[in-house]
């Protein structure tokens, strides 16, 4: 599915599943940076957008209603919230005291099991990678692919997460130099990864010189 056909279909169902303020804040809220963030980092990297919610309607230490730019709500419980700031309008609209709630919101949020991730429209405008990279590191916990996820060992568990923490192509030194193994058995381990889907080889020279995080799928938990 191409992405316009995909974003237009979730903002037709989150649409008809809403009504009164929730709908009209998601029509008035979806504007250019919003899309911009979903078209830029979000489907390149996972090529869905199930779970992610809109416009999504939180409340304060006050019971203050408050909209989200969108939530990530996956199956396992997990609550992480995502806020696109443009810089001119951020500054424009913000005083002391609306600066200080915006803090306080945050906190408090977090403090009631959710996790606060900011990004600035000009990366999602001019350096979405940037954004891209910094959102799969942030999902790795909450995030695996579908194929052969839940068997995986714990030992290809930890490559996984060493090649998100390195944000870069995972070259079998990378893994003896981190984990003190030797080359034949970083090289299983990224041979395995690479048969289940989780990883993409690359040649070079006589063999794989390196590997590549595939794109996941927001669906399931380790």
């Amino acid at each position: 599915m191409e992405f316009e056909e995909g974003h237009n279909l979730w903002i037709s169902r989150h649409s008809a599943e809403r009504s009164g303020e929730r709908k009209g804040r998601l029509m008035r809220g979806l504007h250019f940076a919003e899309k911009l963030f979903v078209q830029n980092v979000w489907w390149p990297l996972f090529e869905s957008l199930d779970h992610l919610h809109p416009e999504y309607e939180v409340y304060d230490w006050n019971r203050k209603s408050q909209f989200l730019d969108f939530a990530y709500l996956p199956q396992n419980g997990a609550r992480i919230g995502i806020e696109c700031d443009g810089y001119q309008s951020h500054i424009k609209d913000m005083d002391r005291e609306k600066f200080s709630y915006a803090l306080n919101r945050d906190a408090f949020l977090t403090a009631m099991g959710w996790r606060m991730l900011h990004f600035s429209f000009d990366d999602v405008q001019q350096r979405p990678e940037v954004c891209r990279m910094l959102l799969q590191l942030a999902l790795a916990p909450y995030l695996a692919r579908k194929e052969n996820v839940t068997k995986l060992l714990s030992e290809e568990k930890e490559v996984l997460r060493l090649a998100w923490q390195l944000g870069k192509p995972l070259r079998p030194k990378d893994v003896t130099d981190y984990f003190q193994i030797n080359f034949r058995t970083a090289r299983r381990l990224l041979d395995t990864l690479s048969g289940k889907g989780l990883l993409k080889p690359i040649a070079g020279g006589r063999g794989v010189r390196y590997y590549e995080l595939k794109p996941m799928q927001p669906d399931q938990i380790w």
